[in-house]
């Protein structure tokens, strides 16, 4: 069993080898990853060492103070967080093998082909269709809300192969090349003026069988998992204290006293509270992790991440007063990440009203927590034994 001095002696002899000052940031990230220093907990020669998840910190301590260059996270996260733990779950070992090196490294950024316009928060009743043509699946139907297809080469898609059973058993997993000639990826602008977010329209997208995660009609399966790491991954997210949308407010707070006022000083305690407990939650929600597979938890955590996202923003944009109104730039871009800190007040206050909608919407997800987290009843469904087919849309 490998352990955190073990750990910590490989990651020292590793940046001996490749010191990060003399060492190309694309060739270090490969030999990170051939070193199992990448994610230590998957199997060695998938960049892990099947070691516990909880000395992943080691390996990044290490790193960091060594000045190691990091993967870009933020770009890749749809990869990392979503794609990486299904494909090692669910796929073939040449499917892992073909697919998580160059995820882990940022040569292939991933997206994800769930949401549709007719099936947003019912998911389950998606309607693309797949149909087995030989020993590939021609592929057509339209999804929504796709946060980076524009930089994608590849997108995790969940489509319907059976429509004479009910919703949720006639679902399979593929992964979708998106540089397919029939993959047409179209730009949604949002509130913000940018167009991170994408609606892709499929008309005849071949896939190979062999880009087929799971069983046929196990696609609900398969996208648990993904779903599960999402949310995670957005809301359980490791931060410092004071990190995230409460940094800036605290730190306009303290280099601003003319701005400050008994009621905004209340509300901004209450915030601050919250944003720690949500904090240190994040953190022990990550040592259950190091466990096993993430569970529903992570429903509640990405839960608190947007009310407290758009409480927070809210109180910047009132504290900053006039200044709060301002916005930087309304010019349309297609950007490859999300920067919330990095950028004004005013655009912090817009995109944080989308962190209730994307990666599953806050009324979804309390059904989820009072379901599976807190045991209460289920709510009827009347569609639960009726045909795909057969619903009424």
């Amino acid at each position: 069993m490998t352990d955190a001095a073990e750990l910590r002696r490989r990651a020292q002899e590793f940046l001996a080898a490749h010191p990060p000052a003399t060492t190309e940031r694309a060739a270090f990230l490969k030999a990170r990853f051939d070193a199992g220093l990448a994610w230590v907990h998957y199997p060695e020669g998938l960049g892990g060492l099947g070691a516990p998840r909880s000395l992943q910190a080691v390996v990044e301590a290490e790193l960091e103070a060594a000045g190691a260059p990091d993967n870009d996270p933020r770009r890749i996260g749809i990869g990392l967080g979503m794609a990486a733990p299904t494909i090692l779950h669910f796929g073939t070992e040449e499917q892992k093998r073909r697919f998580l090196p160059p995820l882990w490294v940022g040569d292939e950024v991933w997206c994800q082909l769930f949401s549709e316009p007719g099936a947003g928060s019912d998911l389950a009743a998606l309607g693309t269709r797949a149909v087995r043509d030989g020993d590939s699946w021609v592929v057509n139907g339209q999804k929504v809300w796709t946060s980076g297809a524009h930089a994608a080469r590849w997108g995790i898609l969940i489509a319907r192969t059976d429509p004479e059973v009910p919703k949720h058993r006639g679902i399979t997993y593929f992964v979708c090349d998106m540089t397919d000639p029939g993959v047409e990826v179209r730009p949604l602008r949002q509130i913000t003026g940018e167009a991170e977010f994408n609606e892709v329209f499929l008309t005849d997208v071949r896939i190979p069988d062999a880009h087929r995660l799971g069983e046929i009609g196990d696609g609900w399966k398969v996208a648990q998992t993904t779903l599960m790491n999402e949310r995670v991954s957005i809301g359980g997210s490791r931060i410092p204290r004071e990190g995230g949308m409460i940094g800036p407010v605290v730190e306009a707070w303290r280099e601003r006293p003319e701005l400050r006022t008994h009621d905004l000083h209340q509300r901004l305690l209450k915030l601050w509270v919250e944003a720690e407990v949500a904090r240190v939650a994040g953190e022990r929600l990550r040592q259950q992790l190091a466990a096993g597979q993430p569970g529903p938890e992570g429903s509640g955590m990405k839960l608190g991440f947007a009310r407290l996202n758009q409480e927070i923003s809210g109180l910047e944009v009132e504290l900053l007063g006039e200044e709060g109104l301002l916005y930087e730039d309304w010019t349309m871009r297609r950007p490859e990440k999300v920067d919330f800190v990095g950028r004004d007040a005013g655009y912090r206050y817009l995109r944080a009203k989308g962190n209730s909608i994307e990666g599953g919407t806050s009324e979804v997800l309390l059904n989820i927590v009072a379901e599976r987290v807190l045991g209460l009843p289920s709510e009827p469904r009347t569609d639960k034994d009726v045909a795909w087919k057969d619903l009424v849309r």
